[in-house]
């Protein structure tokens, strides 16, 4: 199976490619540091896997990159790797498209597990978390859903938001999206029109809430 790696770090994407090389149904195809590169690499290889940090700052996140990926390439099957053990972060990948969630810390094997669990077209969840989504669904309902903020915001919106609330200003976040300073300011006033906001100090706080800083 064809794989391609993103994450922000090399020696990271160094060693799962030393892993999963060393697997005689398993070929590292290409790298990524961020989202968009990993985007990139998808067009180019159409790979069977993506393994995809959920965070890889100053670049696009895993989370956004997962939706763009999964809409334009949905037969590339993607595995989230992580070091957040968190429930939301799991909610929110899966909704996004993600076949598997997988710690960093995990051992090699869980890895590879995960890898031919997903290429097989099943859905792997790393252990500890499996209880907590179920426990999810069940006492949540999706009562939570109408003020989702991957519900009312747009794809650009939930790009724009972590980098204003991490201190960018207009320019900054045009030359980064690829986009027009006139745009983001667009975007940014209908965002805080969605959310009910009117500072950017609360939009720094909703952020820091809703865990977008750690994108």
């Amino acid at each position: 199976m064809k794989i391609v790696i993103a994450d922000d770090h090399a020696v990271v994407r160094s060693g799962f490619m030393y892993i999963l090389n060393y697997q005689e149904d398993m070929e590292v195809v290409a790298t990524a540091a961020d989202g968009l590169e990993a985007y990139e690499m998808v067009a180019k290889h159409y790979p069977d896997i993506l393994l995809m940090d959920l965070s890889m700052p100053p670049g696009e996140s895993g989370l956004i990159a997962t939706g763009k990926i999964k809409e334009d390439f949905p037969e590339t099957k993607i595995i989230i790797l992580t070091m957040y053990d968190d429930e939301e972060y799991l909610f929110h990948v899966l909704k996004n498209g993600a076949s598997g969630y997988v710690l960093k810390n995990s051992p090699d094997e869980e890895l590879l597990t995960a890898i031919r669990t997903v290429y097989d077209g099943g859905t792997y969840i790393h252990p500890s978390m499996a209880t907590s989504l179920v426990r999810q669904f069940v006492q949540k309902d999706f009562q939570e859903e109408e003020t989702d903020p991957y519900k009312i915001l747009s794809r650009r919106e939930i790009e724009i938001l972590p980098l204003v609330a991490k201190g960018y200003g207009n320019k900054e976040i045009a030359e980064k999206l690829y986009i027009s300073v006139k745009t983001v300011e667009a975007h940014k006033s209908k965002m805080m029109e969605k959310l009910n906001l009117k500072s950017r100090p609360e939009l720094v706080e909703y952020a820091l809430k809703k865990k977008f800083l750690n994108f």
